[in-house]
């Protein structure tokens, strides 16, 4: 990941967003993944750069849209 990509991550229980290389959340925290992850998303959209989601056991292997760079969503 590198730094100004956003991350979605779980901890103890509640999901927070973040831009990679701050320490402070983007945001609210969530109780849901999907909110958290929709609005990540968005912010990475936003800010053209990558969105990652990570769970405390590490990075999801899921494979949802949100994996895929903002970049490559432009025109669909």
């Amino acid at each position: 990941m590198a730094a100004g990509d956003i991350e979605t991550f779980h901890r103890n229980g509640i999901w927070f967003n973040r831009i990679e290389g701050e320490s402070q959340t983007l945001g609210s925290s969530f109780v849901s993944e999907d909110e958290a992850v929709k609005v990540g998303r968005s912010a990475a959209v936003a800010r053209q750069v990558e969105h990652t989601v990570r769970t405390e056991e590490g990075p999801s292997t899921d494979s949802h849209a949100y994996d895929l760079h903002p970049r490559e969503l432009i025109g669909r």
